[in-house]
């Protein structure tokens, strides 16, 4: 069984204070303060980040829904509009001069932390945003000696809102922002607007204390002499993800029917804090614990790694110190931000997750549907977090109306002859999307886009066999997808291919984008789209659905991998030698999304397996944080362990920031996640219709062992091993059904369960609901 060391992020300095105030992107400074060393806490609801300071500490706080519209075809250091923050939190403490000064992360108990000494007293600062109770907790305590000391604790806690104005990127563009800070009562509330779709913007803060004194002033809340106290905060706005939201045209009128935040937040604080707070964390730690704990990885660490600074870990990492520990850390970091920023109920996350400090962000901080998106929840089945795509589920039923009106268009203004007369056109979207619409294709990306989206909805279905989902959402979405995805279809040379294609953000030297017919990455997405339709209508048993025979009729025309002349996957049908057409070290991979996200290339098709070889060496490693995450979960999924394993150190090495965030740069989330995808592909893979266990096992994580990761038909999969040789498998049928399992001379291997052989190197297991199944290995 495997056996994790402790996970956890440590600092011996606050995060700086370089360009502090300035979050604008107008210019070319670095955020230092909060991109590379603040600490982010998060509930999907709102993100927190943590600097630790020391005087006065700031928290800095982000709600996905205040928000403007993105700015497109601007270079993101101009501005690009989307999500803002939200605002900060300020706590004086009135301490300078400290000692033995530390702060942290505890990714296995999702809370920050604060510790110094003054005069021989310890003063602990505790941190944690809890999911079910809709806060930010604050526990402020105080001993010598191991030894609470009383009247030790005096601090004043103050709201502001940045940045208000009445424009946000130029005067006049109606992007600009009202608020104000005020006492009501009992607690401090910061209540405003984002003024282009009249956001409701409110935040509350109240302080419970043990002895002393709270007084609650016009613009702060005054603690004296408490033995402990415990700021309780959170904030919303009147955003509701909701289909008219999407479909109203008016930017005024689209939250106009509802209500304010202000009685929901009143009463989410008033229930927090009757309770204590041992009660909260308790509630917080339970509630993360039943996610983050259903997987545990252990490839050896050194245990002077445990106590290394996470800064020093990563720059010794950086100098060519490999680090097992810092390489299990960001793996289970990486799930740390998804169960973060990702829980039904609140939002999806987005381009940094539920983290921007921006009045304009990068990107806009949107729902990138190119490949970003997509990768954010690339490790949520096999990972075992299946439950954060929920929110996704949730936003894509609200801008699905918005999407059917897309395809009209789309297909209306580009494939004419096949628009449906009686209106039923299909879904689509391009690559920009935001909680208020979704944006229209773009020259850079072909209708593939829409099914690269669509394949997200079959995977939840393919981890966790919810058939009532597949029924209800999975299959309506797929279908509708394939009948979109069937009329960009036009007879080419007795091939079905995409007239109007383009690999994503693929140019030429004139800097314009190559616009082509049936391009691999539009022909891979269609053909996947297609493939998961039918086993979709399979699996729920239907037969008589008219698009089922149009995939059936097109299905096998549609050509989707091509071989060069190089021996590689071609991106253009045209295409002779690699990189005849476009960059030749593209941070794009499109023409390989059939091997990864998708299934169509694998270990059953070894030409187009070694076609991706060829490709990815000619690509190139070094890239872009995302980009380099993709090419990891490429050389995952083509078995070969030591490629996979030197992109996930160059992920270390060339796209990690000192808090372990991703750096495009500036910081993307989708990095972090593709990441754990990466990494969870070279321990098991499912997509060639058995599960192979240590699929990509590098030479260095030689002996190790894992629990919890997921495969496809929702097995629940261990595996413990030794000289890179599997000692026990562990396999845990969450619904029951029967899978295969691939592994050389497995058939001697000692089964506790029903099975079938299949091969020497194959058996297929029959298993009831709840079944573990072990097998083990005599070396």
């Amino acid at each position: 069984m495997a056996h994790q060391a402790e996970m956890h992020l440590r600092y011996t300095i606050p995060a700086p204070t370089v360009n502090d105030g300035d979050f604008s992107r107008q210019n070319n400074r670095p955020l230092a303060g909060w991109e590379k060393w603040s600490l982010p806490l998060g509930n999907s609801y709102f993100g927190i980040s943590v600097f630790g300071r020391i005087e006065t500490e700031r928290l800095q706080i982000t709600e996905n829904s205040v928000s403007n519209p993105g700015i497109h075809g601007t270079h993101w250091k101009e501005g690009m509009g989307g999500t803002r923050t939200f605002g900060d939190i300020y706590i004086d403490t009135f301490h300078k001069d400290v000692e033995n000064y530390s702060r942290g992360l505890s990714v296995d108990r999702a809370t920050a932390y604060v510790s110094y000494e003054i005069d021989g007293i310890t003063y602990h600062r505790e941190y944690f945003t809890s999911y079910p109770d809709r806060i930010l907790a604050v526990h402020f305590t105080a001993e010598k000696n191991g030894v609470p000391v009383t009247g030790k604790i005096s601090l004043d806690c103050r709201l502001d809102i940045p940045f208000i104005k009445d424009y946000c990127i130029k005067e006049g563009d109606g992007y600009g922002r009202t608020g104000t800070v005020f006492a009501q009562n009992d607690r401090l509330i910061m209540r405003g607007e984002s003024t282009y779709y009249a956001i409701q913007t409110e935040g509350q803060a109240k302080i419970k204390n043990k002895g002393g004194t709270v007084l609650v002033k016009d613009h702060a809340i005054e603690v004296r002499n408490a033995n402990e106290a415990v700021l309780l905060f959170t904030c919303g706005t009147n955003y509701r993800m909701e289909s008219r939201v999407f479909t109203e045209n008016d930017p005024k009128k689209k939250l106009a029917p509802y209500p304010a935040p202000h009685k929901k937040l009143t009463e989410i604080l008033n229930a927090a804090y009757e309770k204590d707070y041992s009660s909260l964390y308790a509630t917080h730690l339970s509630d993360y614990e039943k996610l983050y704990k259903a997987v545990t990885l252990d490839i050896g660490y050194d245990e002077n790694d445990l106590s290394v600074t996470t800064d020093r870990l990563l720059q010794n990492y950086k100098e060519g110190k490999r680090s097992a520990y810092l390489e299990t850390l960001l793996y289970q970091y990486g799930r740390y931000l998804l169960i973060a920023s990702s829980r039904k109920g609140g939002y999806p996350a987005n381009l940094q997750g539920t983290w921007t400090c921006y009045d304009s962000s990068p990107w806009g901080c949107d729902y990138h549907h190119n490949i970003n998106v997509q990768m954010n929840y690339w490790p949520s089945g096999i990972a075992n977090l299946s439950e954060c795509f929920l929110p996704y589920i949730d936003y894509a039923e609200a801008y699905i109306s918005s999407a059917r009106t897309l395809a009209d268009d789309y297909i209306k203004t580009l494939y004419p002859e096949h628009l449906s007369p009686d209106g039923e056109n299909g879904w689509f979207m391009g690559t920009a999307a935001f909680l208020y619409y979704i944006g229209k294709a773009e020259l850079h990306s072909g209708p593939g886009t829409g099914g690269f989206t669509s394949l997200l909805f079959w995977d939840y279905y393919a981890f966790t066999g919810d058939k009532e989902y597949l029924r209800k959402i999975g299959y309506p979405f797929l279908r509708e997808m394939s009948l979109f995805l069937s009329k960009v279809l036009v007879e080419t040379d007795g091939k079905l291919l995409v007239r109007n294609s383009a690999s994503p953000e693929q140019q030429m030297q004139d800097g314009t984008y190559y616009q082509t017919v049936g391009c691999a990455f539009d022909q891979q997405m269609i053909y996947e789209n297609h493939k998961c339709v039918l086993l979709a209508a399979d699996a729920l048993g239907i037969e008589n659905d008219p698009v089922l025979d149009i995939v059936r009729s097109q299905i096998d025309r549609l050509d989707p991998v091509q071989i060069g002349l190089d021996g590689q996957i071609k991106e253009f049908r045209e295409e002779g030698h690699y990189g005849e057409i476009g960059e030749y070290e593209h941070r794009h991979i499109s023409h390989l999304v059939g091997l990864y996200p998708a299934t169509l290339i694998n270990k059953n098709t070894p030409e187009w397996l070694k076609g991706a070889e060829v490709t990815l060496t000619k690509r190139s490693d070094q890239s872009t944080g995302w980009a380099a995450a993709h090419r990891l979960c490429a050389w995952a999924r083509t078995g070969i362990g030591n490629r996979a394993f030197n992109l996930y150190q160059s992920i270390l090495k060339n796209n990690t920031l000192p808090n372990l965030w991703g750096t495009h740069p500036p910081f993307q989330i989708d990095g972090n996640f593709g990441a754990v995808a990466g990494v969870s592909e070279m321990l098991l893979q499912s997509q060639a219709g058995f599960i192979d266990f240590l699929a990509a096992i590098p030479d260095v994580w030689e002996n190790g062992s894992f629990d919890g990761l997921v495969a496809r038909g929702n097995f629940v999969c261990g595996c413990d091993w030794k000289d890179r040789k599997i000692t026990q498998m562990r396999i845990t049928a969450r619904i029951g059904g029967n899978c295969r399992i691939r592994y050389e001379n497995i058939v001697n291997a000692k089964i506790n369960g029903m099975y079938t052989v299949i091969s020497a190197n194959e058996i297929e297991l029959n298993t009831t609901q709840n079944e573990t199944v072990q097998i083990d290995f005599h070396l």
